[in-house]
């Protein structure tokens, strides 16, 4: 008898206990976790946490001003060259800022920096080809020449650099450029032949030592010891390459509304006011002064070389400092450098640059059209004159940062030292099957050159990326479609009219002549 009420006692016992325990776990206060195998059949009760989008952070201004001085000192990836199999590589035209440059302003009561601007394979940065290029560079006495720059030496040559004089290494950075465009369009595509004919390569530049020794620098990376006379070199006399369409009113005054919004911005920022009224007290000079000589162009020399900042000096002799603060600062070159990173955003916001940006950028985006449309035809095949299949344009960044925003760019950032905008056309596999055969051979002919142009694509890349997809003539075309590239036709049609729909018109003619608001 007592067994058995032990026995019912401790069944009640159980199925309380268990009663509770269920009551537990339904509550969750007991956690459940199922074993794997369970777990993989059962639904899915994985937490979500919401995911809260937030703006970038704002590049730090040193680190962004060390992209801008692009030192030759690492291995560079680009997408040169790269195409989906059987397209065929037709033309590249491309467009480079000069290279690391002395500064083109002093400043005040300073000693200039000191940076040596002859060529020495010996010294840093240096490149295999340095040496060759100097002595290469000697018989370009043999090339065909504008007579306006063959007076301009071929290489930089003071030991003291002069203002806006190329350093070793603008010249060195162009060397690199031109062996990564060499591997990808002579080594992968043969783009060039080594008989290559005077009229294949076109070299434009502007009146500068500077452009005129990049060019040169990248031409001979892309083609070690070229026969000098074959080639030809072009003066364009305007910065913007405008050539014979350099008339345009309403870009003139687009540019004025822009530097009056640019200076409204500056003038209302109180830390860069504060910043350049501490360095003129710092160099015994008038805050206006100061301003006037544009001391962050001088400032990037300095940086971009490792050398120290200037100090306050007396009769012109760079002097120990004596106390505290009378040296310029990396701090207030970093807050000048913050105010034109902010200026670029609100240019890109305020709109107005990329009215002006359209207008100057269109001569020499219409001249690039028009050759690769010719390319695209064929006409080299009808007996008319041969088209260039490399254009070099050796230029400046007040040249290349309009086309960048024209394009729709504006994100790519302010070209760098050495910056390259290269533009690739390419032919897609010819069709094949009955329906390629079909038709007869006069009616194929006739329609020879329009399809040279449906089969015809263009890439647009910036330092070796590819944004073809992020400009404004071909953001809406689906790179995942059957035609992975961009058609020429947009490019096209972007250059001849969609471009000027910004500043309400339908051509250059009528965009520059007319009134702006």
């Amino acid at each position: 008898m007592l067994a058995r009420n032990r026995f019912i006692l401790l069944l009640v016992v159980g199925a309380v206990l268990a009663v509770l325990s269920y009551s537990l776990q339904y509550l969750h206060f007991i956690p459940i976790n199922p074993v794997p195998e369970e777990r993989s059949h059962g639904k899915s009760r994985k937490r979500v946490n919401p995911v809260i989008h937030t703006e970038p952070p704002e590049p730090d201004p040193l680190t962004d001003t060390l992209r801008y001085c692009n030192i030759p000192n690492s291995t560079e990836h680009s997408t040169e060259g790269h195409s989906p199999p059987d397209y065929k590589l037709l033309s590249v035209h491309v467009m480079i800022r000069h290279g690391d440059r002395y500064p083109l302003y002093s400043i005040p009561k300073t000693k200039r920096p000191s940076v040596d601007c002859t060529l020495s394979a010996k010294r840093r940065p240096s490149h295999p080809l340095l040496s060759s290029f100097i002595s290469h560079m000697a018989l370009g006495g043999r090339g065909h020449w504008d007579a306006s720059l063959a007076s301009l030496p071929r290489l930089p040559n003071h030991s003291q650099c002069e203002l806006g004089e190329l350093t070793q290494t603008g010249v060195v950075q162009h060397l690199r450029n031109g062996q990564v465009l060499r591997q990808a369009y002579m080594t992968r595509h043969k783009l060039l032949s080594d008989d290559w004919s005077a009229r294949q390569v076109s070299v434009e530049t502007t009146g500068k030592s500077r452009t005129l020794q990049s060019g040169l620098a990248l031409l001979y990376g892309f083609m070690p010891a070229f026969d000098w006379s074959r080639l030809t070199i072009r003066q364009q006399w305007s910065t913007l390459f405008c050539g014979s369409s350099c008339d345009c009113p309403a870009r003139n005054r687009y540019l004025e509304q822009e530097q009056h919004r640019q200076y409204l911005q500056r003038t209302a920022d109180t830390e860069l006011e504060l910043t350049y009224v501490t360095m003129a007290k710092v160099l015994g000079v008038a805050t206006r002064t100061l301003r006037a000589s544009n001391p962050v162009d001088a400032l990037l020399c300095h940086f971009c070389h490792g050398l120290p900042f200037p100090c306050a000096s007396a009769r012109g002799a760079q002097t120990r400092p004596q106390a505290e603060g009378a040296c310029l600062t990396p701090q207030q070159f970093a807050v000048i450098r913050r105010q034109q990173c902010d200026d670029e955003r609100e240019r890109r916001e305020a709109g107005l640059y990329r009215r002006y940006a359209v207008l100057a950028a269109h001569p020499y985006l219409n001249r690039s059209a028009t050759r690769m449309e010719r390319i695209a035809r064929g006409n080299q095949r009808r007996k008319g004159p041969e088209e260039a299949v490399l254009a070099l344009a050796s230029a400046h960044d007040i040249t290349m940062a309009p086309v960048l925003s024209a394009l729709g760019l504006e994100r790519a950032g302010f070209p760098r030292f050495a910056a390259r905008l290269v533009f690739e056309l390419w032919r897609g596999p010819e069709e094949t099957g009955e329906k390629g055969r079909r038709g007869g051979g006069g009616r194929e002919r006739k329609k020879e050159g329009k399809r040279g142009i449906e089969n015809t694509f263009v890439r647009v890349l910036y330092n070796g990326e590819d944004l073809t997809f992020d400009t404004a003539f071909c953001r809406q075309h689906d790179r995942y479609s059957a035609q992975p590239l961009c058609p020429l036709g947009n490019f096209l049609a972007f250059v001849r009219r969609d471009m000027f729909s910004i500043v309400n018109a339908t051509s250059y003619q009528q965009a520059c002549h007319r009134a702006v608001l």
